[in-house]
């Protein structure tokens, strides 16, 4: 079975983050032949230099403004020549059979449309102490739906789709930031779409220490609620959801920095 694979960068990333990331995915167990990279906007020498490395094998799509994420991947999508989509983030590390997995689930499963897996969290390298928490989620459809009605039920980063399931429904929006994943699931959910999340490790998701500090503001809480007031109107949601998960969500991001780092690695433990 053939995969493309869909990665973004933009001018912020590292380039060493970068050419792992590159690097994990062409070193696949089965590789793909479509590894399509947009370029949001323009990109520093570094990063074109390590671009420049893989040329051979990569679709390399620029556009010479920020798109953003949302139309970045339209963009990409477009471009994928094959049915089955793998996503990566151009700072994370695929395990090596990752896409060999999620194809056996669709050749075992034809009516699935979106499979993703546990991603386990890292600091520096994916090894040793470097490991932190994984991020493990309901394997089957009732469980993912059940589970999407509050929280996020895929790992973006880990996802494989298939192309026709997300044009089928608009692509990607950008009407909800940060939640632009999410909101296509929902979207492929109530068109039809039937999910699947391997149980075992299939990418390891890069953070570092002060990660908490990019999940705190009154924008990012107000984003939150926007984001589940859109699922209740709806009817996704229960609205006893924004009182007992999106509210105390959106509160968290509004403490102080020291109160917000020790609730998230309470949770974290």
């Amino acid at each position: 079975m053939d995969y493309s694979v869909l990665m973004t960068v933009y001018d912020k990333e590292l380039p060493e983050n970068l050419e792992q990331a590159i690097l994990s995915m062409l070193n696949q167990t089965i590789p793909t032949d479509d590894f399509v990279l947009v370029c949001d906007g323009l990109l520093n020498q570094k990063l074109n230099q390590v671009i420049d490395i893989y040329a051979d094998r990569l679709n390399v799509v620029r556009s010479e403004i920020k798109l953003g994420l949302s139309n970045a991947l339209n963009l990409g999508l477009n471009n994928c020549k094959h049915e089955f989509v793998a996503r990566m983030d151009s700072d994370d590390i695929s395990v090596p059979d990752r896409c060999e997995r999620q194809l056996r689930v669709f050749q075992q499963n034809p009516d699935i449309s979106i499979v993703s897996g546990t991603i386990q969290e890292f600091i520096g390298e994916p090894e040793g102490e470097g490991l932190q928490k994984k991020r493990i989620l309901p394997e089957t459809q009732d469980e993912i739906v059940r589970f999407s009605q509050t929280r996020n039920p895929f790992n973006h980063p880990a996802v494989m789709f298939k192309k026709s399931a997300v044009l089928a429904i608009g692509g990607y929006h950008d009407d909800y930031h940060r939640f632009e994943d999410y909101e296509l699931w929902i979207r492929m959910f109530q068109n039809g779409a039937v999910g699947y999340n391997i149980r075992d490790v299939v990418l390891y998701m890069r953070v570092s220490y002060d990660f908490y500090l990019r999940r705190g503001g009154s924008l990012f809480a107000k984003d939150i609620l926007r984001f589940h007031r859109y699922l209740t109107h709806i009817g996704w949601s229960r609205r006893s959801s924004l009182l007992t998960c999106a509210l105390p969500h959106a509160i968290v991001c509004i403490i102080p920095n020291f109160a917000r780092k020790k609730v998230y690695k309470l949770l974290r433990e």
